[in-house]
């Protein structure tokens, strides 16, 4: 499977994703990789509706998307990873999917959630997913919309939290 984008964006198939951000991957289908999303029925209806035309769709859980990410059958399939948050993508990568870099675009306040760009907002574990992305060799680039300039995510991190305790 060739991973030509990997994107965290809580609203996942929208119109940025459907209009820009598909169009930059390149891919043959999007994987949606959410927990929640997979055990939902109506909304992984909504979003295969809402996807480009021509464009495949899948939502699974982690170990769906590993298991499918290793499976011969899939291996030149150009695929789109779509997230919701930091913390799968973490599990992803440690179950073995490479993924080199991982945009940032957009994780909406909720309570319970710091507010770190005027598109992220983060909770504990978001952060310290984060951290252990990085740490893991992934890059993470933070832009909301393609032509944003790549920003810093655990810089922003670091201001809304402190340094990492070690």
């Amino acid at each position: 499977m060739i991973i030509t984008l990997a994107r965290i964006d809580d609203r996942l198939i929208h119109g940025q994703v459907t209009t820009v951000w598909s169009k930059e991957a390149n891919a043959d289908r999007i994987i949606v990789v959410s927990e929640e999303v997979y055990r939902d029925g109506i909304r992984k209806t909504l979003l295969k509706q809402a996807a480009p035309p021509g464009m495949k769709v899948n939502i699974v859980d982690v170990p769906k998307a590993t298991a499918v990410f290793n499976n011969p059958k899939y291996a030149d399939d150009k695929v789109f990873y779509l997230f919701t948050n930091p913390t799968e993508a973490l599990e992803l990568v440690r179950s073995g999917v490479p993924i080199p870099v991982l945009n940032i675009g957009g994780m909406q306040f909720k309570e319970g959630k710091k507010q770190v760009t005027k598109a992220i907002s983060l909770n504990q574990q978001d952060v310290e997913s984060f951290r252990a992305l990085a740490k893991e060799g992934v890059k993470l680039d933070l832009r909301v919309v393609k032509t944003d300039p790549s920003g810093d995510i655990i810089a922003k991190i670091n201001d809304a939290f402190g340094p990492e305790k070690e």
